[in-house]
């Protein structure tokens, strides 16, 4: 149910169910108590939708509906709201001098990933099983006793690691981001070198208890490395700024009853 006294809300005439917006709430954070701006939100997002939904109308584009996954097709508005942002949304695309200078201007953006040596020890139990919280206690003993004796590490994980590093001590050996799990990875950007996990690390496979034995930092690129993601990343940029600018146009020539929009600088 929408919260009190929220307006009906109508783009060029056409209503936007409060039910519809109840459930794209869902997906809208607000503040503990303030379901009203998650409302707005929702309403927000739902009337951009109609009001691309309508241009499409309007320019007579007719849905086409990609596959999105294996055995999925995009919903016929899916297809049509990607349809008009295509035909509408034309984003320039940088030249050379205009990269060089972006770069120049943004290096810290364009350094070549971070490298590790870790360690670990893997108590394996997968997700809703019993095994789970009896993982995680045999995880807890063993970082006790690492506390005590952090030199223990490699027999430790000999003994008890399910993963195959066990048999070089729980070395993993050079590690980039995307090598791991996105939790593994966030423990490895946040240790200091030398040091263990204070607590095990959970991820779909366990719990890990994960040693950073050593950190190369990422060193900035020079242009002739860095241009493809230069190029990529003021594209991208590009893109979003002419997407605004359409939402932009459409919300100012349109009548639209039961939410404002902020204004577009």
């Amino acid at each position: 149910m929408p919260p009190p006294l929220q307006p009906e809300v109508t783009v060029n005439g056409e209503k936007i169910p409060a039910r519809l917006i109840a459930a794209e709430a869902q997906n809208h954070r607000a503040a503990p108590g303030k379901p009203g701006l998650a409302w707005r939100a929702a309403a927000r997002a739902l009337a951009v939708r109609e009001l691309l939904l309508q241009e499409a109308r309007r320019l007579g584009l007719e849905p086409k509906p990609r596959l999105v996954g294996p055995g999925r097709r995009e919903a016929t508005e899916e297809a049509l709201v990607r349809a008009v942002i295509e035909r509408r949304v034309q984003a320039s695309v940088p030249d050379e001098a205009a990269c060089r200078a972006f770069h120049a201007a943004h290096r810290d953006l364009f350094r070549s990933p971070p490298l590790y040596a870790a360690s670990h020890i893997l108590l394996a139990a997968a997700p809703g099983t019993p095994e789970r919280a009896d993982a995680r206690a045999v995880a807890r003993e063993i970082l006790a006793r690492l506390a005590a004796r952090p030199q223990a590490f490699e027999d430790l994980a000999r003994a008890h690691s399910a993963c195959p590093s066990r048999e070089a001590g729980g070395r993993l050996g050079q590690l980039a981001p995307g090598d791991t799990v996105p939790e593994f990875e966030t423990a490895l950007a946040t240790m200091a070198v030398g040091t263990i996990t204070p607590e095990p690390v959970e991820t779909r496979y366990g719990f890990h208890i994960i040693r950073l034995d050593d950190r190369a930092e990422g060193a900035e690129l020079p242009f002739d490395l860095a241009r493809p993601r230069v190029r990529e990343t003021m594209e991208r940029a590009a893109w979003a700024r002419a997407a605004k600018a359409l939402v932009a146009e459409l919300v100012a020539a349109a009548e639209i009853t039961g939410i404002d929009f902020p204004r577009v600088a």
